[in-house]
This record gives C-alpha cells, sequence and structure tokens, in this order.
C-alpha cells in the first residue's frame, strides 16, 4: 500500500470512533491498533459518559456476527516473530476498514509502573515501521524522543478562536430607510443570524458625522430585522435583567420565534447560563416550550476522563456534582426574587443550596419545569417541545454534539454555551473543541446563530485572576 501506515493510540478513538474513517481515506492508509488499545478500551466500556460511550461505539462496531477475522504469525524478523496478527473490520454504514490488530505476548522492554502501555506502543510502532498517531502530547514526545514517527490528528483545529466575530457594523444615512440595508453587497454576504449595529449618520453642506444613535438588528432570511432591545425585554420582563449589549442579544436570539439552534461562549462571568436560564423561561411561560432541560458534560480539570460512576450517591446526587453552575444561576435568581417583594420571599422560603438540590431551588426547578438530564443516557430518546441548555461544550467531542443534535425533536430548542479557552477534556484543546466547531459552523451556516460574549461581570479578585494568570 503506497498511502500511510497508522499506529492508533486509545485516545484517537475516545476522541471519535469516526476518526478511524477519516484517517482511512477509503482504502489510501493502513491502520493498526495493538492489544494495549483493545485493553484499555475494554476498562473503560462501562462508564457511563462520553468516554465509556465511544469505547462501547469502538466494539459495537468491530463485534458484529459478520466481523471476517483472518489471523497469522508474523515471521519477519526476531522482534516480531512471535506477534500475532488479525486483520479486524471496523463497520460503519456500509463501509468495512480493516484494522491490524498487533498482538504481543512479550515486550522487550523491562515492566514499570508508570506510562508501561505507552511504552509498548512505542515499541510496536517502532518494530514495525508505523506512525503512532495519538492526541496524548506526553506519549507523542515521548516517541519522538526515541526517533519513532508521531503526530496528533487536529482535525476541526481554529487558530485563531478570539478573533471569531459574528457582529457586523454599518454606517447609515439617517433619510435612508433601513430596509434598504438588505440590498448593500456586505449586507447580503452575511449568514444569517448574523449581528448587526447600525451607526446613523447625517451631514451638513460640507461633511458626513455620526449621530451617536444606534440600530441593532439581525439578518434573518435575506431582510435586516431591527432588534428593539429594551422593548423585548420591557415585553417578556425576565426575571434578571441582562445587563450589558451582549447578553441583551443573546437574549433575543434565544427568544426569537425562528431560531432554534445557538452556540454562544464566553469566560466565567459573561452570564452565559444565567441568560440562558432567563430565556428558557420566558419560553415556558410563554407557551412556546413546556419544560427545560439541563446538561452537560460530566468532565472536570480534576476527573481527567469524567469517572461519574464512582462519585458517592444516587445518579441525581452524582449529577449534582457538576450542575453548579445551573443552581448557582437559580439561586442567584431565586436572591433577586426574594428581594424584590415580601410574597416572592414567602414562595421560595427555604435554604437555597448550589449542590444539593433543597427548599427553595427544588420549588423554582419544580415550578419552571427544569430537568437534569445526563449526556450518557441521551442514546435512544427524543427531546420534544423542549428549552435545551447544554453547558461546558467545550469538553464536548463533534461525536457527541451529534449525538445531543439528533435527540432534538420537534418544537425543540437549544443552546450551547461553553468557554473555548477552559479545556478539561483530555484530548480536546483550546484551537480544537466543540465550542469552536460550531462557532465554525456558525461562520457558514445559515441555520445556526452565534455569539461570542467577550464582557465578563466578576468580583475583583477573579478579574485579577483572570487577567494576571
Amino acid at each position: 500500500m503506497s498511502g500511510k501506515h497508522y499506529l492508533l493510540d486509545t485516545s484517537i478513538i475516545l476522541d471519535d470512533t469516526q476518526n478511524i474513517l477519516h484517517l482511512w481515506q477509503d482504502s489510501q492508509n493502513a491502520l493498526f491498533i495493538s492489544e494495549v488499545v483493545i485493553e484499555e478500551l475494554d476498562k473503560k466500556k462501562d462508564l457511563h459518559n462520553e468516554t465509556g460511550f465511544f469505547a462501547r461505539e469502538f466494539f459495537r462496531c468491530v463485534n458484529s456476527d459478520s466481523t471476517e477475522i483472518t489471523s497469522h504469525i508474523q515471521t519477519q524478523n526476531d522482534k516480531t516473530c512471535n506477534d500475532f496478527i488479525q486483520t479486524l473490520f471496523f463497520r460503519t454504514g456500509n463501509i468495512s476498514i480493516p484494522l491490524t490488530l498487533i498482538y504481543r505476548p512479550k515486550y522487550n522492554i523491562a515492566h514499570q509502573e508508570h506510562s508501561y502501555n505507552d511504552s509498548k506502543l512505542i515499541e510496536i510502532a517502532r518494530d514495525y515501521h508505523l506512525i503512532l498517531l495519538s492526541n496524548d502530547i506526553s506519549l507523542k514526545i515521548r516517541a519522538q524522543t526515541q526517533g519513532v514517527s508521531a503526530q496528533s490528528l487536529f482535525r476541526d483545529r481554529v487558530e485563531n478562536p478570539d478573533k471569531i466575530d459574528f457582529w457586523a457594523s454599518f454606517e447609515w444615512h439617517k433619510d435612508k430607510p433601513l430596509n434598504a440595508l438588505s440590498h448593500e453587497q456586505a449586507f447580503k454576504k452575511l449568514t444569517q443570524w448574523s449581528l448587526i449595529q447600525v451607526d446613523e449618520v447625517d451631514n451638513t453642506d460640507s461633511a458626513l458625522y455620526t449621530t451617536g444613535k444606534k440600530t441593532f438588528g439581525l439578518k434573518v432570511g435575506n431582510a435586516f430585522e431591527e432588534v428593539n432591545l429594551d422593548e423585548i425585554l420591557k415585553k417578556h420582563q425576565p426575571y434578571i435583567m441582562p445587563i450589558n449589549l451582549e447578553q441583551k442579544m443573546l437574549y433575543a436570539l434565544l427568544t426569537h420565534p425562528q431560531n432554534n439552534l445557538t452556540i454562544a461562549t464566553g469566560a466565567t462571568g459573561s452570564g452565559k447560563t444565567l441568560i440562558a436560564l432567563q430565556a428558557g423561561i420566558t419560553l415556558l411561560k410563554n407557551g412556546v416550550v413546556d419544560g427545560i432541560i439541563y446538561m452537560r458534560n460530566t468532565i472536570t480539570a480534576n476527573d481527567k476522563e469524567a469517572e461519574l460512576g464512582y462519585r458517592k450517591g444516587d445518579e441525581s446526587q452524582k449529577l449534582g456534582y457538576f450542575m453548579y453552575p445551573l443552581y448557582g444561576a437559580i439561586n442567584f435568581t431565586i436572591d433577586k426574587l426574594q428581594e424584590q417583594s415580601l410574597a416572592k420571599r414567602i414562595e421560595y422560603r427555604g435554604e437555597v443550596n448550589g449542590i444539593q438540590k433543597q427548599d427553595a431551588t427544588e420549588y423554582f426547578l419544580q415550578k419552571h419545569k427544569i430537568e437534569v438530564v445526563d449526556i450518557a443516557h441521551a442514546r435512544g430518546i427524543s427531546i420534544g417541545n423542549k428549552f435545551v441548555i447544554f453547558d461546558e461544550v467545550q469538553n464536548a467531542s463533534n461525536a457527541t454534539i451529534k449525538l445531543i443534535g439528533t435527540r432534538i425533536g420537534e418544537g425543540s430548542k437549544i443552546v450551547f454555551l461553553g468557554d473555548w479557552a477552559q479545556i478539561d477534556h483530555p484530548y480536546l484543546s483550546k484551537f480544537r473543541n466543540g465550542a469552536l466547531s460550531l462557532l465554525t459552523k456558525a461562520l457558514q451556516d445559515d441555520f445556526i446563530a452565534a455569539i461570542q460574549l467577550k464582557q465578563t461581570i466578576r468580583s475583583d479578585v477573579a478579574s485579577w485572576f483572570g487577567e494576571n494568570f
């Protein structure tokens, strides 16, 4: 075969099983795995998270009744003479992709407590002259320092995510009707749901000048739709009012009757979850949806691969550890409601708690039909007539986004929230993650609305750490 010969690390499969199809390149390349990868996948297949899902998905694709397996003993040289070779077939759709499995009963390297499996992979790659493919950067570097060719798979990498912008600005003479903006070539090039700021200009006999009046709107269809943000908020009266332009535009996007899919990114303190919650409550009150669903990846900075099953408590209690952003937004809302009147203090009586749902928090969840769902259980369900908030999407792979997106039924809206710079997932980075995938889709596709929140509302201490670290 004239193409490349790749030895796949576990991280490539756990990132997305469809990476196998991508790498195969319609039989141009040859793909290899070792028993080390099979063992690691087997240990992870029972996890109730994204990692477990992809491990199970791999075995499902190679373990059908029709899988063809051939085997023989490799006898090319002394190093590989005892290796057992099998050809597995990874089946996806109507495509069958051969994977050469190399099983080595005895390795030349001495047993070691740390990174023993990594050393095994490096030995196999060296002996068979394969390119070791891994998204584990430490493994890649170790292989390269030992003279083994090693690469990472960076699908959908975005080099300058901070420069992704969905705002467009126009200077427009006060005597020209705003609906004529749609005839401008610059406007025609915008994707639907672009965020538009129009600065009014006037003229004297000798010069143009800006009047200071600003009009905001969206591109909907092929037309400019003016969005009177203050009027929308006055009409809806959300529990918590957005306090800056970005938050107001996010709220307007989420409550727009024609918008069903949104990606909103921003750092901690930008108000993503809080504004999404207010929009969901408004849609519920107006009868647009009949409930709110909150979900997020169970990935944390401490738990490398989100082993939710090892947390204490039942499923609801385990999920509670990961749902603090939602409970924080709810409890902030309750505090504001209790400040408004005695009636609200009576209605939302009792204690609020960010992790254990008690008293006022539990009442708020029930009153507003807010349900917390574990993404591990999303496969096979259909979510109809709900407002879905998927938080921490930067820690989700494209396959997980697809899994959740394909669960959305008629009458539902979904907003993905995240901070593309805050990565806890072991195989993703701030240049390649679920949030960036959705942002880049929004630059090209009229179906998805997007906004990046760059203003944060933080304490002085939080702001100092954000700027200095």
